[in-house]
């Protein structure tokens, strides 16, 4: 449980500081015989900051109750 509690708190800390996921989507714009025009677009996934809050104080929970019962 420890370990899962210290993987929250990096997620929740890595949600606060960056506000999403970002990824590429690569598009083919045009293919045409032997000639393929392709774009890639920048996106990305917002996350809230209410779900970092959380998952940082779930995280620390976790922690708290794996100290407790050690």
């Amino acid at each position: 449980m420890r370990l899962l509690g210290i993987v929250l708190v990096v997620f929740g800390i890595v949600a606060l500081v960056y506000g999403g996921i970002g990824y590429n989507k690569k598009t083919t714009l045009l293919d045409v015989g032997g000639i393929k025009a392709t774009a890639t677009e920048h996106k990305q996934l917002p996350i809230a900051p209410i779900v970092g809050v959380i998952a940082i104080i779930g995280g620390v929970a976790l922690m708290m109750a794996s100290k407790r019962g050690a």
